[in-house]
């Protein structure tokens, strides 16, 4: 049996006014740049999960041909999309089935809404893919593809089961970077996330061994590497942590991962992390401001309780010579007009390397996408096509969605502007030589006393 993999590639705005002006700036074209350009490692973890009778193809959608041949011959395609490339998935899929190729879909989308999804695929399959894919596969073998797949009790993937992901059918050539995981899931619950914890119930480690493992496969399509760890929280687990960066210091890698700003209380966990090879976190900070973040995360209202740490945080990770890049959601339900202003302050005040600004967006599944839906406050219920971070489809309390766009636009000019990414990357720079200095000082005066 041929089975084609697709992944719906590719980031985009809806609003022409925000692709004419906030996606031309640097900063924002190279974030799309980096996620357009990431491959779907669900997709290339089922196909290492494929048994080894079946022919197995990876595409990406920006690939496949026009309406007509679509590029693609298969007896079965399982596509892979997020919410905001959802419409296109279902035609897509319509375009598949008019051909009389079975279709399934997955995904955290599909997952939030699998009736929604049904009326366009064969099959769908909700939460996580990995237990039931064997068994879905040997259906539709045999014709009997059913409409559901889900893992049933005691089918929660175990990551140390976890394959090396199908790197080979890859055309490294079209990536800037290529994912690992290590971790699945979040010990926090923030109101706003569609992530892996919408997947599983629980924070789930993958063995040393094994990320190591899939680190070595990449190595041998592409030399020197940069990695993207497909982490919603690196370094939770702090003995995880401390055996991972000791096996990645031996491996000679580059990468890049997403974590809280916990990671500051512990110098000795950033020097580790510089010595394996660790280039840029990525912090959700979220907003600078108490108003803002009240409420955010559900379960402690976690985020709150650090506000008082983000800059020391801030300051404390890039003198160790990695640079982070704070994300910052505008819209949420503390923020006046006021918060453009407040962010622009604080990375300016920080020295933050890099910057990213997205307006607060109810994604389906989520505890934000249903409080709003039962206030009256999403615009357009189902028009996933502007789940983009950067397209405004709620009202805002404390403004009108229009002054949220526009704010986003506004304060988009500023913060990517040539001078003022030059500015943030020229202060990374010279503090961090300010600080080898201050090291060598200290260093030389320690000598001197013995």
């Amino acid at each position: 049996m041929r089975i084609a993999l697709i992944a719906m590639s590719g980031v985009r705005a809806d609003n022409p006014e925000v692709m004419r002006a906030g996606l031309s700036f640097p900063g924002v074209v190279e974030r799309g740049k980096v996620i357009a350009s990431l491959p779907s490692l669900s997709l290339l973890t089922l196909a290492a999960l494929t048994p080894p009778e079946h022919e197995v193809s990876y595409h990406e959608v920006l690939d496949l041909d026009e309406p007509g041949t679509l590029g693609v011959e298969a007896d079965l395609v399982a596509i892979s999309t997020f919410s905001a490339q959802s419409l296109d998935a279902y035609r897509l899929a319509d375009r598949f089935a008019a051909r009389g190729v079975p279709v399934v879909m997955g995904g955290l989308h599909v997952t939030a809404l699998p009736d929604e999804a049904l009326a366009h695929a064969t099959s769908v399959v909700i939460g996580e893919a990995e237990p039931v894919w064997a068994r879905l596969v040997a259906d539709a073998a045999a014709g009997r593809l059913r409409r559901v797949y889900r893992a049933g009790d005691g089918e929660e993937f175990d990551l140390c089961a976890s394959p090396v992901p199908r790197y080979d059918l890859l055309d490294i050539s079209k990536y800037n970077r290529l994912t690992v995981q290590t971790s699945r899931g979040c010990p926090h619950k923030c109101e706003f996330c569609a992530s892996s914890i919408l997947l599983t119930k629980r924070y789930k480690l993958k063995p040393v061994e094994r990320v190591i493992g899939e680190i070595r496969a990449i190595k041998e399509h592409w030399s020197r590497p940069f990695i993207e760890f497909a982490d919603d929280n690196s370094f939770v687990n702090r003995a995880h942590t401390r055996d991972l960066l000791a096996a990645l210091e031996r491996e000679h890698v580059v990468w890049f991962t997403e974590a809280d700003v916990s990671v500051a209380d512990d110098p000795g966990l950033l020097a580790a992390m510089r010595r394996a090879g660790c280039r840029q976190l990525l912090l959700g900070l979220e907003s600078p401001r108490r108003e803002g973040l009240d409420g955010v995360e559900t379960r402690a209202n976690w985020k709150l309780r650090q506000l008082s740490k983000y800059e020391r945080a801030v300051r404390t990770i890039q003198s160790h010579g990695i640079t982070v890049n704070g994300c910052f959601i505008l819209g949420l339900d503390g923020d006046d007009a006021s918060v453009f202003g407040a962010v622009e302050d604080f990375v300016e005040r920080t020295g933050l390397y890099d910057v990213q600004i997205t307006v607060l967006t109810p994604f389906p599944g989520t505890p934000l996408y249903g409080r709003l839906l039962a206030e009256g406050r999403i615009i357009e219920p189902g028009a996933w096509n502007k789940c983009t971070l950067f397209d405004v489809n709620f009202h805002p309390r404390l403004m009108g969605a229009a002054e949220l766009q526009s704010g986003l636009i506004d304060l988009a000019s500023r913060l990517y502007s040539l001078e003022a990414v030059s500015r943030r990357h020229r202060g990374f720079f010279e503090g961090l030589a300010g600080e080898i200095r201050r090291t060598s000082h200290a260093l030389r005066g320690i000598a001197e006393m013995n």
